[in-house]
């Protein structure tokens, strides 16, 4: 399946979902729980990764999670709109980054953003595989770009 749309490497070009905002994501403050936010930066790219894998890549590698790094500033409340922004950051190795935006709809801060690193793994052996050509071409990117400095 040949990658169709632009390549989510920007804000701008970023993959993006809306979650709307119940009673179950606050917390005692009133706001957003922190583990929600997690939730959200794991789902999206999972999201994003079924959105461009072919099947066959899809069953051939998985990706997990090796680090989370989270920036919290404007909380979000029941009621609010959420926009959740990926992208890809660089690939070295086995080893791909991924940047997550979370924002109140309209808000021109962030509420919550995160850089993360994932490592992609052969599904069957559970080794840690070097990302390949194909996987870093099925999310739209040249490889030589996505591994440039």
């Amino acid at each position: 399946m040949p990658f169709q749309g632009t390549p989510a490497t920007s804000f701008e070009t970023a993959f993006r979902k809306e979650m709307q905002i119940g009673f179950q994501d606050i917390d005692v403050l009133g706001h957003v729980n922190n583990i929600v936010y997690l939730r959200w930066v794991q789902d999206i790219a999972v999201r994003h990764w079924n959105s461009c894998a072919s099947p066959d890549i899809a069953n051939q590698y998985i990706f997990v999670v090796l680090r989370h790094e989270i920036d919290y500033r404007d909380p979000l409340v029941s009621g609010d709109r959420a926009i959740v922004r990926t992208w890809l950051g660089k690939a070295r190795g086995a080893r791909f980054g991924r940047y997550v935006d979370i924002r109140k709809e309209g808000s021109d801060r962030f509420s919550a953003f995160a850089h993360t690193t994932w490592v992609m793994k052969d599904r069957g052996s559970g080794r840690p595989e070097k990302v390949t050509d194909d996987v870093i071409e099925a999310f739209g990117l040249d490889p030589d770009l996505a591994r440039a400095q």
